[in-house]
């Protein structure tokens, strides 16, 4: 069962084997976005910073994980929002049973799987077009999120068509994925040196970058597999 899901900014689409799974994805989404938004009420700098911040310990779930991964790369904390919210949302899905979940926030996908799962990379107008992630089973939940400065409305501060972070953490794959999408710059050389920026950070297992013609890889990374990628099935507004 797939369900494409809306709560204000967060847009969603939610896979799972069934309809009470879903459900609760819905509702961690929901729960966990009332408390991000209050948080945020509360301190207004928390949201448009792009630098470290720190948080009370006593701060909710949401908002300390979104510390910690901002944190650990050095930029703001709402760089893992979209990883963040689609990690919760699949541990909601797993205490209700599930063994297959998935949660893509726009390119930030959290994912347990009892089965092979291909999930196709959208690099927007880049030449390299219609290749996969062979996503083999696991009975843990992975984290593979993507940032761009050619696509889509985040602020990023790079030229990656699509830079990708493969981690167990989907916060910390958030956050890295916007950082390495920041250090990317033009050619061949610029994508080979953007790989520093995620390098010796704890918890990373591999990352990809997609920049014009040229693609680089780095670390663990899935097996790579011709996909039929089309704009219409990627998870946006």
């Amino acid at each position: 069962m797939k369900e494409h899901f809306q709560l204000k900014e967060t847009i969603v689409t939610i896979v799972g084997d069934e309809q009470s799974h879903i459900d609760a994805a819905k509702g961690a989404i929901a729960l966990h976005r009332v408390e991000l938004e209050d948080h945020i009420l509360q301190d207004p700098y928390f949201k448009i910073t792009l630098e470290p911040y720190e948080c009370s310990e006593d701060a909710p779930e949401v908002v300390r994980r979104l510390v910690k991964a901002g944190n650990t790369m050095g930029i703001g904390p709402m760089s893992a929002v979209a990883g963040t919210i689609s990690t919760l949302a699949v541990e909601a899905m797993v205490d209700a049973g599930a063994s297959f979940a998935i949660v893509d926030n726009g390119g930030d996908i959290a994912i347990i799987n009892d089965r092979q799962v291909i999930i196709g990379i959208y690099a927007g107008t880049s030449s390299i077009k219609d290749i996969g992630l062979v996503i083999e089973p696991s009975s843990e939940i992975r984290g593979i999120c993507t940032s761009s400065g050619t696509v889509g409305p985040s602020i990023s501060f790079g030229q990656a068509d699509a830079a990708v972070i493969f981690s167990d953490d989907v916060s910390l794959a958030d956050s890295a994925a916007t950082a390495l999408s920041n250090s990317t710059g033009i050619g061949r050389g610029a994508v080979e040196e953007a790989f520093d920026v995620v390098k010796g950070i704890p918890g990373i297992n591999g990352a990809l970058v997609v920049q014009g013609e040229y693609m680089g890889m780095w670390g663990n990374v899935p097996k790579i597999s011709r996909a039929d990628v089309r704009y219409e099935c990627i998870t946006k507004g």
